[in-house]
């Protein structure tokens, strides 16, 4: 076969799946067919051990083999040896509509880089989808990916969809399970990619066991995937909530009590406060570090916008910061200390001691967080030229 001429691949991920993997190749060489199009249905088997090589081979397509264990790994080592200008990819169970896939390849034609399938516009089919995954699980991971990631797929998860070849290969893919499918859709909103999306249909699948989706360790695969490619919702806007209450009561409440009408606040808030802002501080300095982490090695493809602070701070700054901040808080100690000698703790009153011995306690932790932070920055090899 002449591969120079191919403008689509079709890509099916394939484990044991001798019932259906014939099927689902004869549909899409029929589409081929049908409507003229250059193509190769190409098979990704990750370690069958039944008929599906021989049964997809008879059939018409061409077998690639990954030996790395995942769904996400048998599809990108499909992607990878994939021939086509365009790649669709589907499940080789028999549950998605191949024979009427031109929808995707026009969108793909007329320069959309991603062309989501939607199951919920174009008919799920009963028994097609577990109640909890249609009404439950789909409808909230989607709804947390727009919101995360402002990308127009409503249906973050339908296993079938087309893309340019390029713009898989810009994705960089790194993930080998199930959270694949939203690691495309991410990846697509962060690099600004033309996503659009199209009706499909969902049917039955046709095997005679149970899928190798698990609803629940997938769902958590996908929630945890949606949480650490967006530090901004999982760590910087609940740090940026938590520092503001937590400074702005610790610093009223260590002069001395305050009425806010309903009843008086003393040191026991003064204790609540600080620590909701030290959880604060905590979570802001993950916010930078998974930040860094993520696109130094990949997951994250554009630079964060906060590196260009890296011009003004670095290690020294932040180190100065940190100790200066520490020995305020020791001071502080230390002056407690002369106190509890003359006049004595008694004379100043309990409710002050606290004040005092807390409001040092969180100078220094907050110093020690600040030092220990610009430390694991520094670490993981920040360079504001990358």
């Amino acid at each position: 076969m002449d591969f120079s001429n191919i403008e689509l691949s079709v890509v099916l991920p394939c484990l044991n799946e001798e019932l259906t993997v014939g099927a689902c190749v004869a549909k899409v060489v029929a589409f081929l067919k049908k409507h003229n199009i250059e193509g190769e249905v190409l098979v990704a088997d990750n370690g069958s051990t039944d008929r599906s090589i021989e049964i997809a081979r008879k059939a018409g397509a061409r077998i690639v083999h990954v030996e790395q264990k995942g769904y996400g790994s048998a599809l990108r080592g499909g992607f990878d040896s994939a021939h086509g200008k365009y790649i669709i990819m589907a499940d080789a169970d028999d549950s998605y509509d191949l024979v009427n896939l031109m929808p995707f390849v026009e969108k793909l034609r007329e320069g959309y880089e991603l062309v989501m399938g939607n199951r919920f516009k174009g008919g799920i089919k009963k028994g097609a989808m577990p109640w909890h995954h249609r009404y439950i699980g789909n409808p909230i991971l989607s709804f947390l990916g727009k919101l995360f990631f402002k990308t127009p797929a409503n249906d973050f998860h339908c296993g079938l969809r087309g893309f340019k070849k390029s713009a898989i290969q810009n994705m960089n893919l790194q993930t080998t399970g199930m959270e694949l499918a939203s690691e495309i859709v991410i990846k697509s909103s962060i690099l600004e990619m033309k996503v659009c999306e199209v009706p499909t249909t969902l049917s039955p699948d046709g095997r005679d066991r149970p899928p190798h989706l698990r609803s629940f360790r997938d769902g958590w695969r996908h929630l945890r995937f949606l949480l650490i490619y967006s530090p901004s919702w999982l760590f910087l806007y609940p740090g940026l909530i938590l520092v503001s209450i937590g400074i702005i009561s610790s610093f009223a409440l260590f002069f001395g009590p305050v009425d806010i009408g309903i009843r008086p606040l003393d040191f026991h808030s003064f204790i609540i406060a600080g620590t909701i802002m030290m959880l604060g501080l905590t979570t802001l300095s993950f916010a930078s570090i998974t930040r860094v982490f993520a696109y130094n090695f990949g997951l994250l493809p554009n630079r964060p916008l906060f590196f260009n602070l890296f011009r003004f701070f670095n290690l020294e700054i932040g180190l100065g910061i940190g100790f200066t901040t520490l020995l305020f808080g020791i001071f502080l100690i230390l002056r407690a200390v002369v106190l509890s000698y003359s006049p004595g703790f008694d004379s100043i009153g309990f409710d002050n001691s606290v004040r005092l011995i807390y409001g040092a306690c969180l100078a220094i932790m907050t110093g020690g967080q600040i030092i220990l932070s610009s430390f694991v920055l520094s670490i993981l090899g920040i360079n504001p030229k990358r």
